[in-house]
């Protein structure tokens, strides 16, 4: 969410326009057929084709993470709304036989969830799922049975303007977690700075963190948890390096301050290290002053981010492509800002060192609003699935989207 000062008035706006209603997906129009489904007007390479899996017309209220889980299987968070308390998770199947288009088919595994985001599964077979407040696991059921809710983490700060958390796992049963700050720039209602140094960043359990838990044991129980880096807004985008030189590495990819400004701040890339910080609120962008903190912070002492992105573009998930596929040796970045370059969904190669470099890979672009054919893009969450496809949810327009050789 964006602004502090608005923070009430955006939570509203935004839950009634997440309400469901009927029709098809918010502004798009099919053109033809992708596959056995709907063909939608994005850009994507030659080749390929978008397809619309599901919409609102399947329920969904505002998707945020998709995650196969057993062949064939596909959970779906739904947040619902940024109401507490309106979120659920789904399973998706999809059709095997039918008419075409098909449209996927979905169960609600859980109601009433409190503004759930993170959706992972652990080193021990377990799906881990994170509400604003806590973090909890559950074996995978049947088809058709029931979850086995199982509390790893409570006590989370579920308040202020990034009330969402983001899971990721590393080596060790080792899982990373977003607990993002209370405000936009550590500022009150009125826009006012708080005094240095932050609120957010004080005592023993600091906002703008990400926090490093320590799982261990055959039941995987809870050892510590405490924080691992500092100074970052908003930690929605994070991952860790499943393999390669650089295996282990967090990477996080940061919603910066907001300006009004077009092209300022920068968004960053970090590999995030333990205990140093990263500049929130004080530094952005290559550890410049932000406005209103001139000559009142060193900003060289701040780690400096791996690359900058563009401002505005809001990275929303990153995830390595799978082996296999042809996102293999890829960081895969949802960006889903309203300014362009955003509402797309890139890709980075990584280099020798094992780290994301050069210049972004274009999966899913060109997704500009055009009236008659397709809204603007509001990608939040993606996965690629083991046959190797990529999966991609909006939460604004209610969709579920997948790309497939056309």
């Amino acid at each position: 969410m964006k602004f502090s000062a608005l923070r009430l008035w955006l939570a509203a706006f935004g839950c009634a326009m997440l309400l469901p209603t009927a029709g098809h997906a918010r502004g798009y129009t099919p053109q033809g057929l992708c596959g056995e489904y709907a063909r939608l007007d994005i850009g994507s390479p030659a080749g390929t084709c978008v397809a619309l899996l599901a919409d609102e017309a399947q329920g969904l209220r505002a998707p945020r993470r998709i995650l196969e889980v057993a062949p064939g299987r596909y959970w779906v968070v739904d947040m619902g709304s940024w109401e507490p308390r309106r979120g659920r998770l789904l399973e998706m199947v999809l059709p095997t036989d039918g008419p075409a288009p098909r449209r996927a088919r979905f169960s609600v595994l859980a109601e009433q969830l409190d503004r759930p985001l993170g959706l992972v599964a652990g080193p021990d077979g377990k799906i881990y799922i994170g509400e604003s407040g806590t973090v909890w696991r559950t074996a995978i059921p049947s088809p058709g049975g029931a979850l086995q809710r199982e509390t790893v983490i409570d006590g989370l700060p579920g308040d202020g303007t990034h009330p969402l958390k983001e899971l990721a796992f590393g080596p060790g049963g080792r899982l990373y977690v977003n607990v993002g700050s209370d405000s936009d720039a550590c500022r009150d209602t009125s826009s006012k700075q708080y005094p240095l140094p932050c609120p957010d960043l004080a005592g023993p359990k600091p906002r703008a963190t990400v926090y490093e838990a320590v799982l261990a044991g055959p039941d995987y129980k809870l050892q510590s948890f405490k924080p691992f880096a500092t100074g970052l807004r908003n930690s929605v985008a994070l991952t860790v390096l499943p393999d390669g030189p650089a295996k282990g590495t967090v990477l996080q990819g940061e919603n910066s301050i907001d300006y009004e400004d077009v092209g300022q701040p920068p968004e960053e890339l970090n590999r995030l290290q333990a205990g140093r910080d990263y500049g929130w609120p004080y530094c952005v962008g290559n550890r410049r002053p932000a406005r209103g903190y001139e000559n009142r912070h060193d900003c060289k002492a701040t780690e400096a981010p791996l690359m900058l992105w563009p401002a505005h573009v809001a990275p929303l998930q990153m995830i390595v492509g799978s082996a296999g596929s042809r996102f293999a040796g890829q960081l895969l970045v949802a960006w889903r800002g309203h300014q362009a370059p955003g509402h797309r969904v890139v890709g980075y190669k990584l280099d020798a060192r094992g780290l994301p470099s050069g210049k972004p890979i274009e999966w899913l672009a060109g997704w500009n609003p055009k009236p008659g054919v397709r809204p603007m893009g509001r990608p939040t969450g993606i996965t690629v699935d083991r046959q190797g496809r990529l999966l991609a949810v909006e939460d604004f327009n209610r969709t579920i989207l997948m790309l497939l050789p056309d």
